[in-house]
């Protein structure tokens, strides 16, 4: 075994010349014997113009260089000469030395995750420094470069001009042999087609490209503090599947907002409309204000949390990303929310006119009071999913159903005990009054349910016109 100690200490060296992305090469000066010995290592179709070779050879070293490559392996070119003085230059009529593959092995869950960014409709692109034949192996193996994609080079990207690269930038997958200003360019171009684009680093070369990037994310092992200062998000394992595992979260946490809200105002539109409707039609008022309250405080207050925990959808990564300038309400949430909230608000004005025509003022208060709350418990449980109410993910939300037991105990607990009832002024209900009051609570289900059925039967005869068409990036 090689004392590399004792090495160093013999053999002192006495000038650097550090890696550089436009050289792609390293070189150290040592002292060797009576001189000095020059060491240059880096790519190998760069170096071999720096030494003393015949065209034969060239052509060897470049066909074992892409034998290399084509196994995945990372490939560095070493030439040395011996000298009597320190050179300014150093880097020429070298004597070729070899090659030197090295692997570095990609992670299981790397793969997994990229063919959930593919499912997610998420574009995965490479871009590297290394050799084009070394990228393209490593990107077929974790499924980046497919069949159609192209692959591009840091010269051909020089000569491209950026118009035409952000016209046909979606086409290519592996970028090769890249400099730091290309990378820039990369970014910008995919910004301009309309992309959020997530780029990750390590270096301080990468800082421009980092920044410029909607989301910069810097690795917090290997990455140095120049990228972590500029990226937005820092990698604490640098592993990409930490970037897909958030982009899931994200998506998850984004949905339960959206289910939260879609159920408040849902709700809150029906208490408006059934108050303004009784009004404008010259009736006597259906909720009195300790009923309003009582309804915004319980009723509406433990849904809408248990909504906000929910758990994420398992087909929520094979969802087609959001566009960012579209606003919480769209793909018709706005249009839903609304026309649910009249649905609620006409229930219980149906509730409220059966019990006061059939009975009593109070009795019509109470059905409509209970109509009201009732009515939004069971419609949480729609909300909650694109999918059927009846189907067995309704079960998976334990928060939600205990909400739903707890604030139905409560509305049946204020209605029935005499000395509560006689507080929020309302009446015992009948066996034949809970009838109709269950009935108009789940006329509200069934709609939802024919919707859902609708939209499901729409978006299936919509995919064979899809299909046909030419598929696209964006």
């Amino acid at each position: 075994m090689l004392d590399k100690a004792g090495i160093i200490s013999e053999y002192g060296r006495v000038l650097e010349i550090p890696f550089d992305s436009d050289r792609k090469l390293m070189s150290v000066v040592h002292t060797y014997k009576d001189g000095y010995r020059v060491i240059t290592k880096g790519a190998a179709d760069v170096l071999i113009d720096n030494c003393l070779l015949t065209e034969e050879m060239r052509a060897e070293i470049l066909k074992k260089n892409d034998e290399m490559a084509k196994e995945a392996l990372r490939v560095i070119a070493v030439a040395y000469r011996n000298t009597d003085y320190i050179p300014d230059n150093p880097e020429y009529n070298l004597t070729f030395a070899g090659l030197i593959g090295t692997a570095d092995p990609i992670r299981p869950e790397v793969t997994n995750a990229i063919k959930t960014c593919i499912k997610a409709g998420i574009k995965t692109v490479m871009v590297t420094g290394d050799h084009l034949t070394t990228a393209c192996a490593i990107a077929k193996e974790l499924g980046i470069l497919r069949s159609n994609d192209k692959t591009l080079t840091g010269t051909q990207l020089a000569a491209m001009p950026q118009s035409r690269l952000e016209a046909s930038i979606f086409s290519y997958s592996v970028f090769a042999r890249i400099t730091p200003k290309d990378k820039l360019r990369i970014v910008k171009a995919f910004q301009s087609r309309g992309a959020v684009v997530a780029m990750t680093g390590d270096g301080v070369n990468d800082a421009p490209a980092l920044k410029a990037s909607d989301i910069g994310c810097a690795m917090g092992i290997n990455g140095t503090e120049v990228a972590k200062g500029v990226a937005d998000i820092v990698l604490a394992d640098d592993n990409f599947s930490t970037i897909v595992e958030a982009i899931r979260q994200g998506r998850g946490i984004y949905e339960n907002i959206r289910k939260s809200i879609h159920f408040l105002l849902a709700s809150n539109i029906g208490e408006i409309l059934t108050v303004f409707l009784a009004i404008f039609f010259g009736w006597q008022t259906p909720l009195l204000a300790i009923q309003l309250l009582w309804v915004n405080l319980v009723t509406d207050s433990l849904p809408a949390v248990a909504l906000g925990i929910d758990n994420f959808d398992e087909d929520i990564m094979l969802h087609k990303p959001k566009n960012p300038k579209s606003g919480l309400f769209s793909d018709g949430l706005g249009v839903t929310i609304f026309l649910e909230g009249c649905i609620i608000g006409i229930l219980s004005l149906i509730a409220f006119n059966i019990g006061t025509i059939k009975y009593d003022v109070t009795t019509g208060r109470t059905m409509a009071f209970t109509v009201l709350s009732l009515s939004q418990l069971f419609h949480s449980f729609n909300v909650r999913s694109t999918k059927s109410i009846f189907c067995s993910e309704t079960l998976k939300n334990k928060y939600l159903i205990i909400s739903f037991i707890i604030c139905s105990a409560l509305q049946i607990f204020v209605v029935s005990v005499p000395y509560v009832a006689k507080v929020f002024k309302v009446n015992p209900l009948s066996h034949v009054q809970w009838l109709v009051v269950l009935i108009l609570c789940l006329v509200l289900v069934m709609v939802s349910e024919l919707q859902k059925k609708f939209s499901r039967t729409k978006e299936v005869s919509l995919i064979p016109i899809f299909n046909r068409q030419k598929p696209t990036k964006l």
